[in-house]
């Protein structure tokens, strides 16, 4: 099971604001700062799904899309995945695929590193 999976669970079906549980910051006040960018989760089940995907990287947030749908030798994956490489390098961006389960993408100004911690 994917850390996705954890996440979002099996269902695959779409989650609203309500299935986050909200973990207390202790006094940092998360209410009044206006971030500038979000880290924001994606399914991708097919190629429709791209678009957000797209649209949040060239806005400046950073992406996590769980993959579990497709195999890694899935043609439609092939073309998900450049597609989104595409705009990786079109934003400057970077992009990387975790495991079997997982896209990073991130905007300008952000880089992925390929080492894990704790290694």
């Amino acid at each position: 099971m994917g850390l996705m999976s954890k996440i979002l669970g099996d269902s695959g079906g779409t989650r609203a604001t309500e299935d986050y549980v909200e973990l207390s910051a202790g006094n940092l006040d998360v209410a009044d700062s206006e971030a500038s960018r979000q880290v924001r989760i994606a399914n991708i089940s097919d190629k429709s799904d791209v678009i957000d995907i797209k649209d949040a990287v060239y806005d400046g947030d950073i992406v996590v899309a769980d993959i579990t749908r497709h195999s890694t030798n899935d043609r439609t994956m092939e073309h998900i995945t450049d597609e989104l490489k595409q705009v990786a390098r079109e934003v400057g961006g970077d992009i990387v695929q975790k495991d079997d389960d997982q896209l990073l993408i991130t905007p300008a100004g952000v880089a992925i590193s390929r080492e894990r911690l704790g290694r």
